[in-house]
Parts: C-alpha cells; structure tokens; sequence
C-alpha cells in the first residue's frame, strides 16, 4: 500500500530528513519519502502491516518533530 501522508507545521529541512531516515527503518517499510516543501510523506508498506507502521511512524514524527501534525 502506498499513501501520501500531510505534515502539517514541518518547517525544517533538516528535520524532515531526520523524519525520513527514522521512518525508513521501521521494519516492513519498503519505501518513504519526505518532502519539506510540500509538507508531505509518501509511505509504502504491505498492506497487512500498513497501520502498525503508520502507528509507528507517528510516533517516531512526534518524538523528533512535537510541533508537527500528522494527518492521513
């Protein structure tokens, strides 16, 4: 499964890296992707795992990133 996910209040490049590279060693993601400028992440996973991993990237993101809102 693959889904676009909104980072609202991500205002930090270097954050989104740090978001990005966490996110990438969830266990069961095949790929992510952080865009700073568009305040957006592409996330790919098996669709039987993509909630848990959805789970865990929030909150991965809200442990680096308190500020930033995550909606799907």
């Amino acid at each position: 499964m693959k889904k676009t996910i909104k980072l609202i209040d991500l205002d930090c490049g270097h954050c989104a890296d740090k978001i990005q590279k966490a996110v990438q060693k969830i266990d069961g993601v095949t790929h992510v992707e952080v865009n700073f400028l568009n305040q957006k992440m592409v996330l790919e996973a098996p669709d039987e795992k993509f909630d848990a991993i959805l789970a865990e990237a929030k909150a991965l993101i809200k442990k680096i990133e308190p500020d930033v809102t995550v909606k799907v």
